[in-house]
């Protein structure tokens, strides 16, 4: 199949299942799109005796797809950009003490602490660098599906703010702790302090790339009086920005997600008459949800071209609990924190435990594992956290969230 022949079948895809997710399963239609995908491709995997034809057709589309390749060099920059743009800056300026804490602590707590269990709960069979490089990966939150709920549910901007910075920053925090261990894996041990000194130059150059392009661009937009224009160059900002950062060997996600909250900042500064607000806001709302709808249907359209093995099914479900249980223990612990830093603090563990779910960087950074470090069981045991991160923590979200709220109104 040509690229427009595949693109055609996945846009169409996302559309019908949107369709059903949005009229009849009453789901996220992130969420929704995803269910439908997988229980799709579970039932052309199970029937492929009986309709061959259909099966061998829709595996053929999932393994056309460069999945590591898409995500983390087509779709994430313009993913990342759009969540840190659209970002309330007042509440997330409230919450910077909790997002830094829960994106930089949390995420390295999580990291080694997952491994460690997973190592665990598999009787110690996974060589533990496989462990490590799974718990890099896997410890990213991912806040897209369950975002929209929460606004929807009505969840106070504070906790939203906290759910959505965090998963924005511990993208770029997560993805250079997978490569320092990648470096590892090779045999290249760099000491502590060359880690941290690695963590601080790709973090910082990511940082500084990010907020001195965003601050060109913001001038740049203040010259014409045209939308169009001024989408045009917030385009090139996320995507230019991205392969920049990640031309100079620096952290690209951290780069995108300071570049919209930069943008933003600075945009805010000038007058309406300046720049198209309105407009360019409602662009990357579009985008934003597009974007969102397609990558669920690959990610469910990846069930197709994963192998699961015992091994990776054991892994898997011993992830689950690992990935969740840590979660808990770690939020819980990092808001206990918070409290006693700054009093009468509110969040909540159980939004921030439940709603931090895993998705498309996990997977990418999951196949770009070498075949020689764990390949097989990293990418079924990840394939599966992630779905029943979106499909059961997400789908079951505004339930949960709707009957705690009636609970409360109630006592």
């Amino acid at each position: 199949m040509t690229t427009l022949e595949v693109l055609s079948v996945l846009f169409a895809i996302a559309a019908i299942f949107g369709l059903v997710s949005a009229r009849w399963l009453k789901l996220p239609i992130t969420i929704g799109s995803m269910l439908l995908t997988v229980l799709v491709s579970a039932g052309l995997t199970i029937a492929a005796d009986a309709i061959p034809i259909i099966h061998l057709w829709a595996a053929s589309l999932a393994r056309q797809i460069n999945f590591e390749s898409l995500i983390l060099h087509g779709m994430l920059p313009l993913l990342l950009f759009a969540g840190a743009f659209l970002l309330d800056l007042q509440h997330l300026g409230r919450e910077k003490f909790t997002v830094g804490l829960l994106s930089v602590v949390g995420t390295a707590l999580c990291f080694i602490l997952v491994a460690a269990l997973t190592s665990l709960l598999n009787d110690g069979r996974l060589p533990w660098i496989e462990c490590l490089l799974f718990g890099a990966l896997i410890s990213p939150t991912d806040p897209i599906a369950v975002l929209e709920m929460l606004r929807r549910v009505g969840v106070p901007k504070r906790i939203q703010a906290q759910l959505a910075g965090e998963s924005l920053f511990n993208d770029g925090v997560g993805a250079v702790l997978f490569l320092t261990m990648l470096e590892v894996a090779r045999g290249n041990a760099p000491t502590a302090l060359q880690v941290g000194g690695l963590l601080l130059v790709k973090s910082g150059g990511g940082i500084l790339v990010g907020i001195l392009a965003a601050r060109i661009t913001s001038l740049l937009m203040q010259r014409v009086d045209a939308y169009q224009v001024d989408i045009l160059f917030t385009i090139a900002l996320a995507l230019g920005g991205y392969v920049l950062a990640d031309l100079l060997h620096l952290s690209a996600p951290l780069e995108a997600v300071v570049a919209g909250i930069a943008l933003r900042h600075f945009n805010q500064q000038h007058p309406n008459n300046h720049i198209a607000h309105a407009s360019v806001d409602g662009f990357w709302e579009v985008i934003d949800e597009v974007q969102n709808s397609v990558l669920f249907v690959l990610l469910g359209l990846e069930a197709l071209a994963i192998t699961l093995n015992a091994a990776s099914v054991h892994a898997g479900f011993s992830a689950i609990l690992s990935v969740n249980l840590v979660r808990l223990v770690v939020v819980v612990t990092l808001l206990t924190l918070v409290r006693l830093v700054q009093r009468g603090h509110q969040s909540s563990a159980f939004i921030l435990t439940w709603g931090g779910l895993r998705g498309g960087l996990s997977i990418a950074l999951a196949l770009s594992v070498p075949d020689a470090l764990g390949h097989s069981w990293i990418v079924g045991a990840t394939y599966l956290v992630v779905v029943f991160s979106i499909v059961i923590q997400g789908g079951s979200m505004d339930w949960l969230l709707r009957r705690r709220s009636r609970n409360r109104a109630e006592a």
